[in-house]
């Protein structure tokens, strides 16, 4: 015959019991505290020194503390630039009555193209149905950089709007970024080629 052991039977029923009471009750009404991941990266923020490199992608070690383009200094510096945006003017922003067309051989492509001056070159290429290089179309890498084989600084050929990577010695090498050069005259390009 079995034998019941009462007092382990009533110790067993109690602790069921009392698992089951703690899993229904209720609790103490905790909340989670606020995300506070901002607050965080903007004091991080704070304590690193600014470069005059631009982000993203910039071709320094070690970044800047502010993307390329944002205002320090608060809402003053904020109308400051706005000012200063509204006088400069893009080289795209020309009247259809004053287009001109230059001719521009792509080397590697092997064709010479009718460009407008009113158009990026990358843009112009892209048209034609070519794979041209680029990654941030800003002006902001060198993904898209190209070098222009007829000689002399590629500012004599192109305008850039607001191209931040290219330093004078690049440019006279006849470095150009094609997501922000303007033809302003007849010239051929190697693309695919950065410095």
């Amino acid at each position: 015959m079995v034998e019941i052991n009462f007092v382990g039977l009533g110790l067993g029923v109690t602790l069921t019991l009392l698992v089951v009471a703690i899993h229904y009750a209720r609790g103490t009404g905790w909340t989670a505290t606020g995300d506070i991941s901002q607050e965080v990266l903007e004091q991080r923020a704070s304590t690193l020194p600014e470069t005059d490199f631009p982000e993203p992608m910039n071709r320094s070690i070690g970044g800047g503390a502010a993307p390329a383009g944002a205002v320090t200094g608060g809402e003053e510096g904020a109308e400051l630039e706005e000012a200063g945006e509204a006088e400069e003017s893009d080289p795209g922003d020309i009247p259809e009555d004053e287009i001109e067309y230059f001719e521009v051989e792509f080397a590697k492509q092997g064709e010479t193209i009718e460009v407008a001056n009113d158009e990026p070159l990358l843009d112009q290429g892209e048209d034609e149905g070519w794979d041209l290089p680029y990654a941030c179309r800003q002006g902001q890498c060198v993904s898209c950089a190209g070098q222009i084989t007829s000689g002399g600084n590629a500012e004599d050929y192109v305008e850039h709007d607001n191209q931040q990577m290219l330093d004078d010695a690049e440019l006279d090498d006849g470095y150009t970024l094609t997501c922000v050069a303007y033809p302003r005259a007849d010239f051929t390009i190697e693309t695919g080629e950065a410095p």
